[in-house]
């Protein structure tokens, strides 16, 4: 099926492929991943308006603690207070208007690099050399704007959107549903930040489904991914998710005996979570990862990677061997997972490229073209 004239506006080629039913649904059309038009669309309807997760709370312990993200273009910093609370706030200095932190780390106070205006872990105005002389400048006047910040299960979240829905609101069917792993019962014992060779959709796609695990993961774990074991139900409006049972051949997968949460198969299946609008999660009884994107341009993103371990395994003789040859693992899945996403987007950009029809096992992409049109028409709208 060639490229048809709906794909000069990527916007109303998205309508239409949505508006198939799910059992003649298609993959999206090159053009949702490939235009700028379509990127603005995504940035001003989706990541100026939706929760973006920056990582972990574990990472935020002491007062002091910070990282930095950008969001739709507007640099930002998390810290935690001297009163213990989290906050965000635009990175970006009130007097010349240089960014302050970067990175992720520990402060006493945030320093701007270029004339030194210093603040307070709250955003005030502490600082300022050499400034006495001008009779308008009043220190108290001074404060880094506030963005929404909140804390669900250990995870946090920013929105430069003041109106949005709190997240443990959007979220709370996620919560019912993995209530017996404990979420905040998981330590984080790695982060890193990376940039690929590929849309930002493409990547969310591929950890959505798991149909493509025993061929481009033939090296890795796809042997041990039987396609007869997925269930990839329906999404919900805010998520979507599909699970798949593995064996003991990878211990700290499964329910340690001091978990009583968890019964039968639960003790065995991993959950991948794929929560509105890029954060994606692979929660297993005993540990976990997680990938939170946001774009670089139509063919590039930049990904927020973490995990850690339950700690109901943390006092174990040998868990820390165990997670450092399972880190290793999952170095070797992403190298993997960026050959075969930035082949896809390569492939996208071609001419004659052109959607083919969806597995079952792709139910959750599926659901993801139906969100991103619902936010992205919004633009149309307007």
């Amino acid at each position: 099926m060639a490229r048809d004239l709906t794909e000069t506006d990527p916007i109303a080629a998205l309508a239409a492929n949505a508006a198939l039913p799910f059992v003649q649904a298609r993959a999206m059309p090159p053009s949702v991943y490939t235009s700028q038009a379509f990127l603005d669309a995504e940035l001003s309807e989706i990541f100026r308006k939706e929760w973006y997760c920056i990582g972990r709370a574990g990472a935020l312990a002491q007062p002091g603690d910070y990282v930095t993200a950008e969001l739709a273009g507007q640099p930002l910093v998390v810290v935690r207070g001297q009163d213990g609370a989290l906050r965000a706030m635009s990175n970006v200095c009130l007097h010349r208007m240089s960014t302050l932190l970067e990175g992720r780390g520990s402060a006493r106070a945030i320093v701007c690099p270029y004339h030194a205006w210093t603040y307070n872990l709250d955003g005030t105005l502490r600082g300022a050399p050499a400034m006495t002389l001008n009779e308008g400048f009043q220190r108290g006047e001074y404060c880094l704007p506030q963005i929404r910040c909140e804390e669900w299960l250990g995870w946090v979240f920013v929105t430069l959107d003041p109106e949005a829905a709190p997240v443990a609101d959007r979220l709370k069917d996620v919560e019912a549903m993995v209530a017996g792993y404990d979420m905040l019962n998981y330590t984080e014992t790695f982060f890193e930040e990376h940039v690929w060779d590929t849309n930002w959709k493409v990547l969310a796609e591929n950890f959505m489904e798991s149909y493509h695990l025993p061929v481009c993961h033939a090296g890795t774990i796809g042997g041990l991914s039987k396609l007869e074991e997925m269930v990839c139900p329906p999404g919900r409006e805010a998520f979507n998710w599909h699970t798949i049972l593995k064996d003991d051949s990878l211990r700290i997968a499964m329910a340690h005996p001091k978990n009583t949460r968890l019964e039968g198969d639960e003790r065995r299946t991993t959950f991948l979570l794929a929560l509105y609008p890029s954060l994606l999660i692979t929660l297993t009884p005993g540990y976990f990862w997680y990938l939170s994107l946001h774009p670089k341009g139509p063919g590039q993103v930049h990904i927020r990677f973490g995990g850690g371990m339950s700690d109901d395994y943390k006092d174990d003789p040998d868990a820390q061997a165990n997670f450092a040859a399972l880190k290793t693992l999952l170095d070797a899945v992403n190298v993997e997972d960026r050959g075969c996403t930035e082949k896809v987007y390569r492939g996208l950009c071609a001419q004659l490229s052109a959607p083919g029809h969806l597995s079952h096992l792709e139910r959750p992409n599926y659901d993801f073209a139906q969100y991103l049109n619902a936010r992205v028409s919004q633009a149309r709208a307007k």
